[in-house]
């Protein structure tokens, strides 16, 4: 049984397909409504267009990695409250600190645990 999670629009940033395809079937399953986009540059932009409720931000993408374009959506007084969950394979002790100074609100290790996912996300809105 999944609750009404219609209104709530999630941006997922991830390169990886399958892990695109992944995070979507969790989400689209609680009944969020998903867009992705593979690259730091393209969901900066969909930031730009559209509301999103959260952003699930992969750490290791081609070009501008997620911290750096943390940074950016966090520059943007706009985007000062959104919820931003990094999602990174790379959780070493050091990368970790690294990863949460430049401004995401949690952070998810893959390979993603539905639960631990789902969980984060409704702590986060």
């Amino acid at each position: 049984m999944t609750s009404d999670n219609s209104e709530i629009s999630v941006l997922i940033v991830e390169d990886n397909p399958d892990n695109q395809q992944l995070a979507t079937w969790i989400l689209e399953d609680e009944g969020f409504r998903v867009t992705c986009a593979d690259t730091a540059e393209s969901g900066l932009e969909l930031l730009e267009r559209e509301a999103f409720n959260i952003v699930l931000m992969d750490i290791s993408l081609p070009g501008m990695d997620g911290k750096e374009a943390t940074r950016v959506i966090r520059s943007n007084p706009r985007f000062a409250n959104l919820p931003i969950l990094a999602l990174t394979a790379h959780a070493v002790q050091g990368e970790r600190e690294s990863i949460e100074a430049c401004g995401v609100s949690g952070l998810v290790t893959k390979p993603v645990d539905e639960d631990e996912l789902l969980t984060r996300i409704r702590e986060l809105l």
